[in-house]
């Protein structure tokens, strides 16, 4: 591979949920493979077949026998680090969106210092608000406005084309972190970050007026336009904990 020394792409990972034809899975093969991408992981395909798809994507072999299997997106993400979605159009929930080469440059950025994930939705209805939720940042890619439909193995190409140019282009030289900057969390980690968040909300009946789903959905775009690493993650989720803790501890003294 020839991208320079802080990118790698092999920390990039294909996840595409649900998937409902093998020959556009195969296509996606195809295209990792051009662009030095090798871990592909499925959410329940509605059909896969190694040996069409490999005739279909010739001499995709190992990257296929690499492919995994998940029960669910969650699963198929839970180590990454930073999630890229993608969609055909911006929807009404408020979302981190980017163009495909901003979005590429965190890819490529951040796959230094563990997993990132490209994420598709099913070839007929694309990424669920479940899905989307799961992304620090969802790609909308430009096309004519009468003619604006991609599919899977399309998208998957400026994506991972966009990912490639950024991971080669990358300098050497990396901007100093702070003193007590940590890793990245990775996606179970600010999962259970959100869920304490949500939880300690919910005791204070913050959302006695206001849709827990859409409350949390903004707090995500928030959380995630400011980049928190593991420590800021963890003081993230011990507020929502603390809350918790403090109503008990109010109501024992009180009972008391």
């Amino acid at each position: 591979m020839s991208e320079a020394r802080g990118a790698d792409l092999d920390s990039v990972v294909v996840v595409l949920d649900h998937p409902q034809k093998v020959v556009n899975i195969a296509g996606v093969i195809r295209v990792m493979m051009n662009f030095g991408i090798s871990d592909l992981r499925l959410v329940e395909p509605e059909e896969f077949d190694p040996y069409r798809i490999e005739g279909i994507a010739h001499r995709s072999g190992p990257l296929i026998e690499r492919a995994t299997l998940h029960d669910s997106l969650d699963a198929a993400v839970a180590d990454c680090i930073y999630v890229v979605g993608t969609t055909a159009r911006a929807r009404t929930a408020g979302r981190n969106y980017a163009r495909p080469r901003e979005a590429a440059s965190q890819l490529a950025s951040r796959s230094a210092e563990g997993r990132v994930a490209i994420l598709f939705g099913r070839e007929d209805k694309g990424l669920f608000n479940e899905g989307l939720d799961l992304c620090h940042s969802v790609a909308i890619i430009p096309t004519d406005p009468e003619y604006s439909s991609l599919n899977l193995a399309q998208a998957c190409l400026v994506l991972t084309y966009e990912t490639f140019l950024a991971a080669s282009a990358i300098a050497d030289e990396e901007l100093p972190k702070g003193r007590r900057s940590t890793r990245p969390p990775d996606a179970q980690e600010t999962e259970q970050m959100y869920s304490a968040l949500e939880e300690g909300l919910g005791r204070i009946q913050f959302f006695k007026a206001r849709k827990p789903a859409a409350v949390m959905r903004t707090l995500r775009t928030i959380i995630s336009r400011g980049e928190p690493d593991l420590r800021e993650t963890r003081l993230l989720a011990a507020v929502g904990y603390e809350i918790g803790h403090y109503l008990d501890r109010t109501a024992e003294t009180r009972d008391g």
